[in-house]
């Protein structure tokens, strides 16, 4: 059974840091994708970064390109997603998903088929 648990969130300041973790169980890194979106209030749920073919391809949406990191660690299972220089813009659940998208689907929902259940990220003084 896939499962993904993500944990990490909370409250910072602008220009902090956080780091979020994805644990994962009943897949293989180097079959699948995984990668983080994240839904503000009122908004749609928008793609932040992705990680394919074990870390051998990597993604990132436009704003978050040089202030976040997607990274692997294969032993432990976990996807991570490293934060900085957050901005109160980033304030936002955010989601760990896994699936096999093709190029054109990497960057959509559609391209993933399973999802953890969310972690807070508030940016705010």
């Amino acid at each position: 059974q896939i499962q993904l648990v993500e944990s990490g969130g909370g409250l910072v300041q602008p220009g902090g840091s956080l780091r979020l973790s994805c644990a994962t169980s009943g897949f293989s890194f180097r079959e699948y994708a995984v990668a983080w979106f994240r839904q503000a209030p009122g908004k749609e749920r928008q793609f932040v970064a992705a990680n394919r073919w074990n870390g051998n391809s990597v993604y990132y949406e436009e704003s978050v390109k040089g202030r976040f990191a997607i990274s692997l660690d294969n032993p432990k299972r976990t996807v991570y997603l490293q934060m900085n220089n957050l901005k109160p813009e980033d304030t936002a659940v955010y989601y760990c998903a896994m699936g096999r998208p093709i190029v054109s689907t990497i960057r959509t929902e559609r391209g993933y088929s399973t999802w953890g259940q969310g972690t807070q990220v508030t940016v705010s003084s």
